[in-house]
């Protein structure tokens, strides 16, 4: 662990991402906290989709959803997810494997209050991963939302935050002739200590 040194230097691991996130944001054209998120549904086939990770909080990773869609339910059925940030312009990355949890107290109601009101209003009159007759369907959900919540909606109970706390975070960087450096923070449980591990390219 002895050269572990650089941008990969740090005794926690959520600074590090907190670290290489910033850097992004400076470098990235378009969304630099947008996340892989892989969930598995009752089969155990897998699913994929991008997300944005709004908080790196001091132990977990939270973004937000609609409980009812696709990903709420498989997250809800399994207790699990994993996803990656990737950036291309950094030419590195970050894995997490973890446990879910919900954020539905403050911090979601601030947060939703912090969106635009068309997003408010959307996220009331989407039912998320449902099948759509059309577009103009839609706007009708919107209109008639908006006629009953007025400009000021407060959360849906169906909406809010998934927290992702990680038994394992891998930081990846590109390296010369495909030889990338690689460390993975792990544990077993959410109680144990961390174990370092640097990782064959």
């Amino acid at each position: 662990m002895s050269d572990r040194s650089g941008i990969f230097s740090g005794t926690d691991p959520f600074e590090i991402a907190r670290t290489w996130l910033a850097e992004a944001e400076a470098t990235e054209p378009n969304d630099p906290n947008a996340i892989a998120l892989a969930t598995v549904d009752i089969d155990g086939l897998p699913n994929a989709r991008m997300v944005l990770l709004k908080e790196i909080e001091a132990d977990a990773f939270l973004f937000y959803t609609n409980y009812g869609s696709a990903k709420g339910r498989e997250i809800a059925a399994s207790g699990k997810a994993a996803f990656v940030l990737h950036w291309k312009s950094l030419r590195r990355q970050i894995r997490v494997r973890g446990v879910t949890s919900r954020e539905e107290g403050p911090k979601a109601d601030e947060y939703y209050a912090s969106r635009s009101l068309q997003s408010r209003l959307g996220a009331w009159a989407s039912r998320q991963s449902e099948p759509l007759a059309s577009r103009a369907g839609l706007m009708a959900d919107v209109a008639r939302v908006t006629a009953a919540h007025g400009i000021a909606p407060g959360r849906p109970p169906f909406w809010g935050g998934i927290r992702l706390t990680p038994l394992e975070i891998e930081f990846w960087a590109d390296g010369a002739f495909r030889l990338h450096d690689r460390f993975q923070w792990r544990r077993a449980t959410l109680a144990e200590d961390w174990t370092i591990t640097r990782l064959s390219p």
